[in-house]
């Protein structure tokens, strides 16, 4: 049993089982992974990831990389949701960016079921708004508070969201920009199915359409301006190594079934395990290589950040794209080894490549990520 060393309450190995029950039928069905969430919910993942000041257990912030790839390793779908769940929970214990009376709410809720948030920034004219930019979506003013307006691209968790995050301008003729938190049930909202996409495909990132969604004058949560319109929430996921943690437990479940059918294939001509053969145990100590250096990296680095290290800090972005790239390379490594079998819709190694090259597209991506080393390593 393997027991996570600071919160005892949550097993991470019975967490990674318990999410991967349910990870083949979402995956072929496309639909909101509730069984999955609920199942984290169970082993007190939603709890751990809230602050001690508002009850929660507040784990640090290695201890929230093990629970996502515990998540990932069982099925990285509900490891995304959990993941911009997460996000919210964190930036709360930093300095209080909801309403105290709107955050109490969502604790409450929480302590009976699996709450879930996600910013919604995406657009399909702007595209992601990690390299800047200025959203067409707009909030208005009413009697009461405020009104938004606008489509938004990419929303994870869409079908199954308790809380928006609205990524909008207002309507002045100076716009100040902000997120407008609307909750999933409002009048107004409308989910168009666009995600049929080849990796986490439970994920549920559809297109959200907000027509006129109400909410009241303190969910308004202001973008200060800085010369450029960014959104920091975008920025912040650049700066974390949440969604790597993820992918490093997709990589960890491949490498779980390639061991599995390594010890489990005997061939009529050899008589005996493929596992005891010097060219399999060779590719499993390549994929263990890939798995080392992806994860030496993600807590190596967030251990030394976490403490203050302004040199870590920098190469936060520069170690995601290594991680990614480790992670992919442990999948690929276990299909080439197997070869047609592990392309198979009946084989889980086929999910597990689908779902690790997903990886590529969180921010940082590769460009944005190398030329800003580049610049920095260039004095530039």
């Amino acid at each position: 049993m393997t027991v996570s060393p600071t919160l005892p309450r949550v097993d991470l190995g019975a967490l990674t089982a318990a999410v991967a029950e349910t990870a083949e039928h979402y995956d072929r069905s496309g639909d909101f992974p509730a069984d999955g969430l609920a199942a984290a919910h169970r082993a007190g993942v939603f709890q751990a990831v809230i602050g001690a000041r508002f009850g929660g257990d507040e784990v640090d912030a290695l201890e929230r990389l093990r629970i996502l790839q515990a998540i990932g390793r069982g099925d990285p779908s509900v490891a995304l949701i959990v993941a911009n769940t997460l996000a919210t929970h964190v930036a709360q214990i930093d300095r209080d960016v909801w309403p105290a009376h709107l955050y109490e709410r969502v604790v409450a809720e929480t302590a009976e079921r699996p709450v879930s948030i996600n910013t919604a920034r995406a657009e399909p004219e702007l595209g992601a708004p990690a390299r800047g930019g200025l959203p067409s979506t707009t909030v208005r003013r009413t009697a009461d508070g405020w009104a938004v307006t606008g489509r938004k691209a990419y929303v994870t968790a869409s079908t199954g969201l308790d809380y928006h995050l609205v990524w909008a301008k207002t309507d002045d003729p100076e716009p100040r920009v902000g997120h407008l938190i609307v909750r999933g049930d409002a009048p107004g909202i409308r989910i168009i199915p666009t995600w049929d996409h080849l990796g986490l495909r439970a994920s549920s990132t559809h297109d959200v359409v907000y027509d006129g969604v109400e909410a009241p004058a303190d969910h308004f949560l202001e973008i200060p301006y800085t010369g450029v319109y960014r959104d920091p929430a975008a920025q912040a996921s650049a700066l974390g190594l949440t969604h790597a943690a993820l992918y490093v437990g997709v990589a960890r479940a491949a490498q779980d079934f390639f061991s599995r059918f390594a010890h489990d294939r005997v061939p009529a001509g050899l008589g005996r395990p493929i596992a005891t053969t010097e060219r399999i145990q060779t590719v499993a100590g390549e994929i263990e290589a890939q798995l080392v250096q992806a994860e030496t990296l993600l807590y190596g680095v967030t251990e030394r950040a976490v403490a203050g290290d302004a040199e870590a800090v920098a190469r936060v972005p520069l170690a995601k794209i290594l991680i990614v790239r480790s992670a992919i390379a442990a999948v690929e490594t276990a299909v080439a080894a197997l070869g047609n079998p592990a392309l198979s819709r009946s084989n889980p190694l086929e999910r597990h490549l689908r779902d690790v090259l997903s990886a590529r597209v969180h921010p940082p991506q590769e460009d944005s990520a190398l030329l800003a080393a580049g610049k920095r390593a260039l004095g530039l």
